[in-house]
Protein backbone atom coordinates (compact mmCIF):
# COMPACT_ATOMS: atom_id res chain seq x y z
CA UNK A 1 0.00 0.00 0.00
CA UNK A 2 1.45 3.47 -0.70
CA UNK A 3 1.68 6.01 1.14
CA UNK A 4 -1.41 8.31 0.27
CA UNK A 5 -3.75 5.20 0.36
CA UNK A 6 -2.20 4.63 4.38
CA UNK A 7 -2.68 8.55 5.12
CA UNK A 8 -6.20 8.46 3.66
CA UNK A 9 -6.69 4.91 5.98
CA UNK A 10 -5.49 6.81 9.35
CA UNK A 11 -7.18 10.85 8.75
CA UNK A 12 -9.73 9.86 6.04
CA UNK A 13 -13.01 10.61 6.71
CA UNK A 14 -16.11 9.39 4.87
CA UNK A 15 -19.24 11.57 4.87
CA UNK A 16 -22.72 10.98 3.62
CA UNK A 17 -23.18 11.91 -0.68
CA UNK A 18 -19.86 9.86 -1.37
CA UNK A 19 -17.22 12.70 0.09
CA UNK A 20 -14.29 11.59 1.51
CA UNK A 21 -12.89 14.81 3.98
CA UNK A 22 -9.20 14.58 3.68
CA UNK A 23 -8.67 18.24 4.95
CA UNK A 24 -6.58 17.59 7.50
CA UNK A 25 -3.64 16.42 5.11
CA UNK A 26 -4.37 17.31 1.27
CA UNK A 27 -6.83 20.16 0.59
CA UNK A 28 -6.84 22.56 3.48
CA UNK A 29 -4.35 21.39 5.88
CA UNK A 30 -1.30 20.29 3.70
CA UNK A 31 1.49 17.51 4.63
CA UNK A 32 4.28 19.25 2.13
CA UNK A 33 6.04 15.74 2.98
CA UNK A 34 3.60 13.83 1.70
CA UNK A 35 2.84 15.94 -1.14
CA UNK A 36 7.00 15.58 -2.29
CA UNK A 37 6.70 12.00 -1.96
CA UNK A 38 3.55 11.96 -4.64
CA UNK A 39 5.90 14.34 -6.79
CA UNK A 40 8.34 11.36 -6.57
CA UNK A 41 5.75 9.13 -7.78
CA UNK A 42 4.57 10.94 -10.30
CA UNK A 43 7.70 11.80 -12.01
CA UNK A 44 8.52 7.97 -12.32
CA UNK A 45 4.98 7.44 -13.84
CA UNK A 46 5.37 10.28 -16.37
CA UNK A 47 9.21 9.32 -17.59
CA UNK A 48 10.09 10.17 -20.62
CA UNK A 49 7.32 12.81 -21.50
CA UNK A 50 8.54 16.69 -22.08
CA UNK A 51 6.48 18.05 -19.39
CA UNK A 52 6.95 21.83 -19.82
CA UNK A 53 3.62 23.06 -17.72
CA UNK A 54 1.07 22.40 -14.53
CA UNK A 55 -1.36 23.31 -15.08
CA UNK A 56 -4.28 22.53 -12.16
CA UNK A 57 -7.34 24.92 -11.05
CA UNK A 58 -8.19 26.93 -8.49
CA UNK A 59 -7.94 25.99 -5.39
CA UNK A 60 -6.98 22.45 -3.78
CA UNK A 61 -4.96 21.32 -6.84
CA UNK A 62 -2.29 24.41 -5.53
CA UNK A 63 -0.27 23.14 -3.28
CA UNK A 64 0.19 20.08 -4.44
CA UNK A 65 0.71 20.74 -8.23
CA UNK A 66 3.54 23.74 -6.98
CA UNK A 67 5.18 20.80 -4.72
CA UNK A 68 5.05 18.24 -7.81
CA UNK A 69 6.55 21.11 -9.98
CA UNK A 70 9.77 20.84 -8.15
CA UNK A 71 10.58 17.04 -9.61
CA UNK A 72 10.10 18.37 -12.80
CA UNK A 73 11.65 21.72 -13.02
CA UNK A 74 8.53 23.41 -14.41
CA UNK A 75 6.13 26.40 -13.59
CA UNK A 76 2.49 26.02 -12.81
CA UNK A 77 -0.28 27.18 -13.99
CA UNK A 78 -3.82 27.37 -12.56
CA UNK A 79 -7.12 28.22 -13.82
CA UNK A 80 -8.81 31.05 -11.53
CA UNK A 81 -12.51 30.30 -10.89
CA UNK A 82 -12.91 34.12 -10.76
CA UNK A 83 -12.20 36.99 -13.05
CA UNK A 84 -10.25 40.19 -11.53
CA UNK A 85 -9.26 43.45 -11.70
CA UNK A 86 -5.51 42.48 -11.82
CA UNK A 87 -5.89 39.98 -14.94
CA UNK A 88 -5.37 41.34 -18.49
CA UNK A 89 -5.30 40.19 -22.06
CA UNK A 90 -6.80 37.40 -23.74
CA UNK A 91 -8.16 34.67 -21.51
CA UNK A 92 -8.68 30.64 -22.37
CA UNK A 93 -12.39 29.74 -20.27
CA UNK A 94 -14.01 26.74 -19.50
CA UNK A 95 -16.98 25.52 -17.89
CA UNK A 96 -16.46 23.34 -14.91
CA UNK A 97 -19.62 21.73 -12.46
CA UNK A 98 -17.97 21.29 -8.70
CA UNK A 99 -18.93 17.50 -7.58
CA UNK A 100 -17.69 18.78 -4.19
CA UNK A 101 -19.31 22.53 -4.41
CA UNK A 102 -22.26 21.30 -6.20
CA UNK A 103 -22.06 24.14 -8.58
CA UNK A 104 -20.64 25.43 -12.54
CA UNK A 105 -17.64 27.86 -12.69
CA UNK A 106 -16.34 29.90 -15.60
CA UNK A 107 -12.35 29.04 -15.42
CA UNK A 108 -10.03 31.24 -17.16
CA UNK A 109 -6.10 31.00 -17.77
CA UNK A 110 -4.59 34.05 -19.27
CA UNK A 111 -3.30 33.14 -22.96
CA UNK A 112 -0.04 34.55 -21.95
CA UNK A 113 0.64 31.39 -19.61
CA UNK A 114 -0.02 28.89 -22.36
CA UNK A 115 1.56 28.59 -25.32
CA UNK A 116 1.00 26.41 -28.24
CA UNK A 117 4.26 24.36 -27.88
CA UNK A 118 3.65 23.59 -24.04
CA UNK A 119 3.22 20.16 -22.95
CA UNK A 120 1.09 20.29 -19.98
CA UNK A 121 0.71 17.85 -16.87
CA UNK A 122 -2.93 18.10 -15.99
CA UNK A 123 -3.05 17.64 -11.82
CA UNK A 124 -5.63 18.07 -9.16
CA UNK A 125 -6.48 16.63 -5.73
CA UNK A 126 -9.57 14.46 -7.05
CA UNK A 127 -11.43 13.14 -9.88
CA UNK A 128 -15.10 12.40 -8.99
CA UNK A 129 -17.00 12.84 -12.29
CA UNK A 130 -14.69 14.30 -14.47
CA UNK A 131 -16.00 17.96 -15.18
CA UNK A 132 -12.77 19.90 -13.67
CA UNK A 133 -10.64 17.71 -15.97
CA UNK A 134 -12.76 17.90 -19.32
CA UNK A 135 -12.85 21.66 -18.85
CA UNK A 136 -8.49 22.05 -18.43
CA UNK A 137 -8.47 19.76 -21.19
CA UNK A 138 -10.73 21.90 -23.16
CA UNK A 139 -8.29 24.83 -22.16
CA UNK A 140 -5.19 22.97 -23.36
CA UNK A 141 -6.62 22.06 -26.55
CA UNK A 142 -7.79 25.93 -27.31
CA UNK A 143 -4.15 26.90 -26.63
CA UNK A 144 -2.85 24.54 -29.29
CA UNK A 145 -1.04 22.80 -26.83
CA UNK A 146 -0.56 18.87 -25.66
CA UNK A 147 -1.72 17.03 -22.44
CA UNK A 148 0.81 14.73 -22.04
CA UNK A 149 -0.57 13.54 -18.69
CA UNK A 150 -2.68 13.51 -16.13
CA UNK A 151 -2.09 13.37 -12.14
CA UNK A 152 -4.72 12.67 -9.36
CA UNK A 153 -4.42 11.84 -5.83
CA UNK A 154 -7.20 10.73 -5.14
CA UNK A 155 -9.88 9.03 -7.73
CA UNK A 156 -13.60 7.99 -6.65
CA UNK A 157 -12.90 4.67 -9.39
CA UNK A 158 -17.15 4.53 -8.27
CA UNK A 159 -17.92 7.69 -10.16
CA UNK A 160 -17.45 8.12 -14.02
CA UNK A 161 -14.50 10.60 -14.15
CA UNK A 162 -11.72 8.05 -14.08
CA UNK A 163 -13.26 6.06 -16.97
CA UNK A 164 -14.06 9.06 -18.95
CA UNK A 165 -10.59 10.13 -18.94
CA UNK A 166 -9.13 7.19 -19.79
CA UNK A 167 -11.85 6.35 -22.64
CA UNK A 168 -10.38 9.35 -24.24
CA UNK A 169 -6.83 8.09 -24.52
CA UNK A 170 -5.17 10.18 -21.75
CA UNK A 171 -2.29 8.78 -19.36
CA UNK A 172 -4.02 8.87 -15.99
CA UNK A 173 -2.21 8.25 -13.00
CA UNK A 174 -4.11 8.09 -10.04
CA UNK A 175 -2.37 7.69 -6.92
CA UNK A 176 -4.81 6.19 -4.59
CA UNK A 177 -8.38 4.97 -6.34
CA UNK A 178 -11.19 4.43 -3.91
CA UNK A 179 -13.77 1.57 -5.09
CA UNK A 180 -16.09 2.02 -1.80
CA UNK A 181 -16.71 3.92 0.77
CA UNK A 182 -18.99 3.45 3.82
CA UNK A 183 -20.40 6.55 5.96
CA UNK A 184 -21.84 4.29 8.36
CA UNK A 185 -18.59 2.70 9.49
CA UNK A 186 -15.96 4.14 7.66
CA UNK A 187 -14.55 1.71 5.76
CA UNK A 188 -12.16 2.57 2.27
CA UNK A 189 -11.73 -0.17 -0.04
CA UNK A 190 -8.85 1.10 -2.77
CA UNK A 191 -8.64 -0.54 -6.03
CA UNK A 192 -5.44 -2.41 -6.36
CA UNK A 193 -2.61 -1.01 -8.83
Amino acid sequence: MNCLEERILKDGIVKEGNVLKVDSFLNHQMDITLFDEMGKEWKKRFEGKNITKILTIEASGIGIACVVAQHFGVPVVFAKKAKSINLEGEMYTAEVESFTHKNKNQVIVSKKFLQENDRVLLIDDFLANGCALLGLIQIVQAAGATVEGIAIAIEKGFQSGGRIIRNLGYQLESLAIVEEMNCQTGEIVFRKQ
